[in-house]
């Protein structure tokens, strides 16, 4: 039941623009993201990032901002799909510094938005599964191989031009610097760029 339950739930990312999800599959993402969100992140610079798991509504965003991420997200696990390994890598960048230039959100928030975006790209490439445990279900990481998924060059350069144009309409880098040029330490971003094996997180 609970692999039917994903199934249903990324056919219904893949076949419609984030926009058009349920509430219901939103606050499902946001679930599964939650659960894979670490009690302790580490930034590149050693600054490290604690989550009160205790505290989910402090951390979790509203609805209408975690449409847009995994709407991102979305468009990160195909460019995943269709091996665009440094456009993949700038619109997770491009979906931070929207995030990051509104200035509302707290270190924690930004790297639960981080996750999500990393559990929506998880999800569309076969990384996550479900599992029934004492009739709860739990996401847990898959290690095997992912699974063999096509990609026509028809679809690679729509999707290159899907994120070029998410990319342009994002703020510079150079207004992230901008935030912070008074400051001794920016915030900054997270970095994990939707690749299991790059997530800079520490779990405890």
């Amino acid at each position: 039941m609970a692999g039917v339950a994903a199934l249903a739930l990324v056919g219904s990312v893949a076949s419609a623009g984030a926009q058009d999800l349920s509430e219901h599959a939103v606050k499902s993402f946001m679930e599964y993201a939650w659960s894979l969100t670490p009690q302790q992140f580490s930034k590149p610079d050693g600054t490290v990032i604690v989550i009160d798991k205790t505290k989910k509504d402090q951390v979790l965003v509203p609805l209408d901002v975690a449409r847009e991420v995994i709407k991102a997200g979305r468009l990160s696990a195909h460019a995943q799909i269709c091996d665009l390994r440094d456009d993949q890598i700038q619109n997770h960048r491009a979906l931070m510094r929207r995030e990051e230039v509104k200035k509302k959100w707290t270190p924690q928030q930004m790297v639960y938005i981080s996750q999500l975006h990393l559990t929506t790209v998880m999800l569309l490439t076969g990384r996550i599964r479900l599992v029934e445990k004492q009739g709860d279900k739990e996401v847990v990481v898959d290690e095997k191989k992912e699974p063999a998924q096509t990609c026509t060059d028809e679809q690679k350069k729509k999707v290159k031009e899907l994120i070029t144009a998410y990319v342009a309409a994002s703020p510079p880098v150079s207004a992230i610097a901008d935030l912070y040029k008074d400051k001794p330490k920016a915030q900054g971003a997270p970095t994990a760029t939707g690749s299991v094996s790059e997530t800079a997180v520490e779990k405890k």
